[in-house]
């Protein structure tokens, strides 16, 4: 079965006029009678027109889109970023392309090829847990179209970026735990190649040795962030003939799962082993125990994201160097860490 699609043409013809009078109806030029305007416009609904917005792009070299590029949809964390993105973008006048990696390389370089020959105005991006090689990311700047980076950025790229203070979260997670008593705190750490996993990796390590307490190896696992490998470490932790009194885990899922498992095994939170998260990821506040986590402003990182983009589109002629805003985070104790909190932050 084809399809025609309401054409400019198709309007002029009906309505006895030329194109250049529909178009500039449809424009909103001052030069068309206000009869005529309504005339064309109610028309133009009834038949379902739409503007080409491929032709347009090709005569303003603008779409008026931009992309936006996230590694997974499994935790709160990248939709709401995008919510706070697609906020100052919708005002702006931009519309927004969402792609999905799955933690995929390959499926993010078919993405990004897609979005570049959709000819987006800018990219918004976090890579995937696998990416290494960058370049089909670099393939945006030689064409001119601003990249910016959030939460997992390429440090090598000279592009804007957006992150919260990693180490410092990290920090004040491991410290807390130490002020509760702990001396034995394990860390689930996410893979080597994410910097902000590097970060709290760190920061972890610095609270330890600021308070005078030896790194133990076996208590630091690196992993690839998925909640199986998350239930196999946690056992194997408390398996160990000394297993830890604490555990800091790179994020709220991974704590999530490592609650679940030492709640299985008949031992007692906080009593037995505290544990702290890091993101803040609502369901944190409504399980049992809560969850003490590191929360940071997922919304705000998604703002400053489309903000640094807008820079960018706005002030091309100008050349501005890329910026990076780092936002900060804050402890929000609760049961797993302290019996009865006060939800301190």
């Amino acid at each position: 079965m084809s399809r025609h699609l309401t054409t400019i043409i198709d309007i002029a013809k009906q309505l006895d006029i030329s194109k250049s009078t529909v178009s500039r109806a449809l424009t909103g030029h001052p030069n068309v009678n206000e009869k005529t305007r309504q005339r064309v416009l109610e028309l133009a609904e009834q038949l379902d027109y739409q503007r080409n917005q491929l032709a347009i792009s090709l005569l303003t070299n603008q779409t008026r889109t931009v992309g936006i590029m996230v590694p997974e949809f499994i935790s709160f964390f990248f939709p709401k970023v995008i919510i706070g993105a697609q906020e100052v973008l919708a005002e702006a006048g931009y519309n927004v392309v969402i792609c999905h990696s799955n933690e995929s390389y390959e499926t993010e370089v078919n993405n990004a090829k897609a979005l570049l020959a959709s000819r987006v105005d800018g990219l918004i991006v976090s890579h995937t847990k696998e990416t290494r090689n960058f370049d089909h990311f670099r393939v945006f700047q030689r064409k001119g179209v601003p990249v910016v980076f959030f939460n997992r950025v390429c440090e090598d790229m000279n592009v804007s970026k957006v992150t919260v203070d990693d180490y410092d979260g990290a920090f004040k997670a491991v410290e807390h735990l130490i002020q509760t008593g702990r001396r034995r705190i394990a860390h689930l750490a996410g893979p080597d190649s994410l910097p902000n996993s590097r970060s709290r990796l760190n920061g972890y390590r610095d609270a330890l040795r600021q308070y005078g307490i030896p790194e133990e190896p076996e208590l630091v696992i690196s992993y690839d962030l998925t909640l199986e490998k998350a239930n196999i470490y946690v056992n194997h932790l408390l398996n160990l003939p000394q297993p830890p009194d604490a555990l800091f885990a790179i994020n709220d899922p991974t704590a999530i799962e490592a609650l679940d498992v030492i709640k299985a095994r008949g031992l007692r939170i906080p009593d037995d082993i505290a544990i702290v998260g890091f993101s803040n990821d609502p369901i944190s506040a409504h399980i049992e125990p809560g969850l003490t986590t590191i929360g940071q402003p997922v919304s705000e990182i998604g703002q400053e994201a489309a903000n640094l983009l807008m820079e960018q589109l706005l002030d091309k002629e100008e050349n501005k160097p890329p910026r990076t805003v780092v936002l900060g985070t804050q402890l929000i104790v609760r049961g797993s860490t302290v019996r009865n909190p006060d939800n301190r932050v």
